[in-house]
Parts: C-alpha cells; structure tokens; sequence
C-alpha cells in the first residue's frame, strides 16, 4: 500500500486517540466473565466475536434494551427483543455479539443465525432458553459466516477462555469494533445511600453512521446491583435519551443499533425498584456514565477533528431544548463550517430556525443568544454571537478563530423562554469522512 501523507497523519490521530481515551485498567462488577476470539469473519487475524457471560447462578439477573427506531431492523434486533418480551428481562445471563457483518437484511436465513446463535451459546450455559441475546455489527445485507462463528463460540467455552481481568475486557470492546479507531472501554465504581459498593462497566462501538435513534452503536453496560427488570428497563431508557440518543456524526441511522444492560445481582443489598430509596440516585449514576460512554463514539467520529458539545438552555421544554440541540448536532453545514474553523452563526440560528418542533412557544427571535464557549479555560469564556436576537456586528474574529482552533469546543443557546436544557454531542464532518465511506466494503 503507498504510504501518504494524509495516511501517516491518520494513523497518527488514531495513535493520539488510543493513548487519550483508552484506560490502562478497570474495575469490573462481581460474577461477569467475558472472552473473545477472532473467529474468521474479519481480515488479518482480528478479534470479531466475543461473549458476556453472568456466573451469578444464584440470582436470576435482570436485563433491558433499547433498539434502533429503523424500519428495517436486522435479525439480531428482532431476535433479541423476541428473548426480552419472553422472558420479561429476566433470567437473561448471556451476550454474544460478533463485528464485520451486521446480520441485516437476510430474511428467514438471517433470523435462523441470529437464533443458532443463541442456542449454542444457550446449551454451554446450561440448556436454558431465552437466557442469552445476540447483537451483530459490519456490513449490511451479507450472510454471517455461520461455520467460522459457531466454531468460535465453541472454542471459548470448550477452552475455557472466560475471565473478568482488565486484559478480557479490553479484548472484547476490540473485537466489536467496525471503523472504529480505538476500543471504548468506561469502568467506575459508585455507593449507594447505604454505603454498599457497586461497579458499572460498559463498551461500545461505533464511529460513523452515529445518529438518534441511535447510531450503527453497539452498547452494553453491565452492573452487579440486583435491579428489578422493570425498573432496569426505565432506568435504561431515561439515560439512553440523555446520552446514545444524544450524540450525532453524520446523520445516518443503521439497522442494528443497540444498548443494552444487565444487573446480576451480585451485589448483596436489595433489589432496587422504581420505589426504592435509591433508584434515582441509580439512574443518575447510570445516565452520568452512559454520557461518558456515548461521548466516546462522537470522539472516534469518523474523519472528525473535532469533539462539539451543544448546550441549549433555558427552553420551556426539554423536549424542545433536545430537537433544537438536535438540529443544530445534525447540520452538515455547522459541521463543516466547524472543520473549516469559520465562526459562521449564521448556519446554527438556521439550524435552530427549522428544527422540528411541535411549536413554536420555545422560540422567540427576540430572546435567543448564541456563543461560543471556550473549553481551555482561556478568557473571555464566552463569546456572544447574538444577543438578545441581535447580531453581534463587532465580533472578535481572532478570539473565534482561537476557540474554534481546538480540539474541543461548545457552543451555548440560549432561548429565554424557560427553564429546560438538553446537551448533545458531536463533531465537525471533514475531507476524511468521504474517504472512509466511499469505499466502505472494499
């Protein structure tokens, strides 16, 4: 392959990247093991399945999830949600999940994977049904090497390859990887109101095709609290609208988006339920970490430069705040006026002006301020680009073009209507995003 310029600052980025986001350890909740293996399915020898797995056998572990809003949802999606409905998110003790095909767009031969899948990892776990899901990720509309995966599958529990040390965690967010250019890997422990400990580990994948609802995002978070899945399931669903459904590449949406979260139990301490004393101490907990774990994916944006928090306050609703927010994440115009560090406001008060709103009482043109905000601790903070619905006609170009030089950047809305806020996460869109996605496949 000939070596470019472009090619050698690329690889230097994604050096950078690894070295910035990627832990050196972790802590990693009590009776989850995890193995992978690179079974085949992707070139040059690389991780491409890997399996989650609950040892707790005393305590029915408790799961949710919540799926891509795409009409065509792959075999996997389908197939998981069937196991939920069944079993009401209980007694779910497995994940096998596999990269380089996406299982999408396969008809009956798909869903009979997705299930073979299952049933393998099923019957090494005990022969219990409905106790494992599956998640798939890569190229849509390609049949899954179904020889080279169940001989992996067979391979890691035959041999035993089952740890919960840093080294295994790593391995496995690796192997979920597509264009991603580094593993995301979030580890934290968290005391609940009675002291008792817990831990809260999570991976995804995802770089590109990164927009609500949600992205072509894998996501898992695993805990060892006992939660009652009811509870799980609405705590998962506030935090994935404050976080995975909170971050934009480019707009897309893929077929196979999924984040989903078990709680083992291994914690001893009672089961939390939306009446306990601690859920919402919990949901806090989980969302805050979830949002760590979503940045990650819009940091890893495929050809981005740039990591763009946008902060929309004071809106009478949050539901307004978000879409707004939304809009303004969404617009391939703010995005590249972003990559070519122009301090166009013009583009985002546009952005703001055609976001699908039910109506209009969060707006008002004579309220609205815009700024940018710096990131660096340098000063002014803030800088005002409108006003009170007013341009600012006297804008420092040389402190905009400052801000706008660093790697990370904000940008604050404010609508003077309310008291809501929404944040959400993306980046700039460059020369490079045509590149990785012209040639996709090949």
């Amino acid at each position: 392959m000939r070596v470019t310029a472009a090619l050698l600052q690329n690889t230097a980025k994604m050096i950078d990247k690894y070295a910035l986001y990627v832990p050196k350890e972790g802590v990693f909740p009590q009776k989850f093991k995890v193995a992978s293996i690179a079974s085949g399915v992707k070139k040059n020898n690389a991780l491409d399945l890997g399996i989650i797995v609950n040892t707790n056998k005393s305590h029915l572990s408790s799961a949710a999830a919540v799926f891509t809003t795409n009409k065509f949802k792959a075999a996997p999606v389908l197939t998981s949600k069937q196991v939920l409905e069944a079993t009401r998110g209980k007694g779910i003790n497995a994940i096998v999940v596999n990269s380089g095909c996406a299982n999408s767009v396969t008809g009956d031969i798909g869903l009979a994977d997705a299930n073979e899948m299952i049933s393998l990892v099923n019957n090494h776990m005990g022969g219990t049904p409905n106790s494992t899901l599956v998640m798939s990720t890569g190229v849509i509309g390609q049949r899954l090497q179904m020889n080279k995966i169940t001989d992996g599958i067979n391979t890691m529990f035959n041999e035993n390859r089952f740890n919960n040390d840093f080294q295994s965690w790593l391995n496995i967010a690796k192997s979920i990887c597509t264009t991603d250019t580094f593993p995301k890997l979030v580890t934290s422990k968290f005391t609940l109101p009675d002291g008792k400990e817990y831990t809260l580990t999570g991976m995804a994948k995802g770089a590109g095709m990164i927009c609500p609802n949600m992205a072509t995002l894998l996501g898992y978070i695993v805990t060892d609290l006992p939660i009652e899945s009811k509870a799980l399931q609405k705590m998962l669903k506030y935090a994935t609208d404050r976080s995975f459904n909170c971050i934009s590449v480019d707009g897309d949406m893929s077929t196979n988006d999924t984040i989903c979260m078990i709680a083992n139990g291994a914690v001893d301490t009672e089961e939390i339920t939306e009446q306990s004393d601690a859920y919402q101490k919990v949901q806090e907990q989980v969302t805050g970490f979830a949002q760590k774990l979503a940045q990650l994916v819009v940091r890893d944006g495929e050809g981005s430069t740039k990591f763009v928090t946008v902060n929309v306050r004071n809106s009478l609703t949050f539901k307004d705040a978000k879409i707004i927010a939304e809009s303004i994440s969404n617009s391939m115009l703010v995005k590249t006026a972003l990559y070519g560090q122009d301090a166009n406001w013009g583009r985002i008060l546009c952005a703001i002006g055609y976001a699908k709103l039910d109506n209009l009482k969060s707006l008002d043109e004579n309220k609205i301020n815009v700024s940018f905000v710096a990131t660096d601790n340098s000063k002014p903070r803030e800088l005002k680009l409108v006003v009170n619905g007013v341009p600012q006609l006297d804008i420092d170009e040389a402190r905009a073009s400052e801000l706008l030089a660093l790697n990370d950047l904000e940008i604050l809305v404010d609508l003077g209507t309310g008291t809501e806020s929404a944040q959400f996460w993306t980046c700039d869109l460059s020369h490079e995003y045509v590149t990785i996605n012209g040639d996709y496949r090949t």
